[in-house]
C-alpha cells in the first residue's frame, strides 16, 4: 500500500488551510460590506469592521500574540508598521484600537468594493505615481494630523517577496510633526510567511503583533522627518529577525562604486 510521505501531508494540509482561509474571509468580506453600507455612525461602524477584521483570524484559528498594548497612547497618534504582506492591514485593524484610520496607496481606488469598504471605514488613499494628485492627498492627510486624527501608515509604502525592512516614507513623519502626535512603531512577524508575495493561498503561520514604546513630540527626533522615520524604523528592526534592506542598499552601491574605481 502506498503511503503518502510527511511532505505531501503538509501540503495537503497547508492548502486545505489556505482554502478554507479565503471562504472565511470571503465571508467576513461580505458582511464588512453590508456593516460599511448599512451600519450609521463612523464610530460605530469602526469597531464593527475591526471586530469582523480581527474574525477573520479567530474563526480561521490563527494563532495571534499581541505585545505592549499598554504602549498605545490614550489620546491621538500615529502608527507605522514594517509591511511584508496583504494580511498586515487586515491584522492591524482588527487588534488596534478601533480609532485608527489607515492611510492606503490610491490605487486601492480602482478596486470600488475595496475602496468603498476602506473609505467607509474611515481610509484615506495617497497617490504615489501622479505628482498633483500626490501633493493633494499629503496636505490633506496632513490636516487630519492637525485635527488629532490617529493615523496608521506602512511607511515603506509596498511590500516585496525579500525578508527585511526598506526605506520609509516621509509621509507618516512629516503627518506626526505638524501634528505634534507620538509615533508609535509596531514589529509585525509572521505575515511574510503567511502569504508572501505572489503567493495565492495563505498557509497556517501563527503571527506577531508588537507595539513599541511610542516615540513622543518632545524627542529630539521630532525635529527632522528624516531623523524621526529613521528612529522608528530602527526600532522596528531591533525586533524583527529580518536584515536591513537600506544597509544592504548602500553596502551594495559602495561596492559597485569601488568596481568602477
Amino acid at each position: 500500500m502506498n503511503r503518502q510521505s510527511p511532505g505531501t501531508r503538509i501540503r495537503f494540509r497547508d492548502a486545505l488551510f489556505g482554502v478554507y482561509a479565503w471562504i472565511v474571509f470571503g465571508g467576513c468580506i461580505l458582511l464588512g460590506l453590508l456593516v460599511a453600507l448599512l451600519v450609521p455612525g463612523h464610530g460605530r461602524r469602526c469597531r464593527y469592521l475591526a471586530a469582523i477584521a480581527r474574525a477573520i483570524f479567530v474563526l480561521s484559528r490563527v494563532p495571534i500574540d499581541v505585545r505592549g498594548l499598554d504602549n498605545v497612547p490614550e489620546g491621538h497618534s500615529v502608527v507605522v508598521a514594517n509591511h511584508a504582506s496583504y494580511v498586515d492591514g487586515f491584522l492591524l485593524k482588527g487588534y488596534l484600537p478601533a480609532r485608527y484610520s489607515f492611510v492606503i496607496k490610491g490605487e486601492m481606488r480602482d478596486i470600488w468594493f475595496v475602496h468603498f469598504l476602506l473609505r467607509r471605514a474611515g481610509s484615506r488613499f495617497v497617490e504615489r505615481f501622479e505628482a498633483a494628485g500626490s501633493t493633494r492627498d499629503a496636505r490633506k492627510i496632513i490636516m487630519a494630523a492637525k485635527d488629532g486624527e490617529s493615523l496608521t501608515f506602512f511607511p515603506e509604502g509596498t511590500f516585496i517577496k525579500e525578508p527585511g525592512v526598506g526605506r520609509f516614507r516621509a509621509g507618516a513623519f512629516v503627518s506626526a510633526i505638524k501634528g505634534a502626535m507620538p509615533v508609535v512603531p509596531i514589529a509585525i512577524s509572521g505575515t511574510r510567511a503567511m502569504m508572501p508575495s505572489e503567493q495565492h493561498l495563505p498557509r497556517p503561520v501563527p503571527l506577531r503583533i508588537d507595539i513599541l514604546p511610542p516615540i513622543m513630540p518632545d524627542d529630539p527626533a521630532f525635529k527632522d522627518h528624516k531623523v524621526l522615520a529613521e528612529k522608528a524604523r530602527q526600532k522596528i528592526l531591533d525586533i524583527l529577525d529580518e536584515p536591513d534592506l537600506c544597509a544592504r542598499s548602500t553596502s551594495d552601491s559602495a561596492t559597485t562604486s569601488e568596481d568602477h574605481s
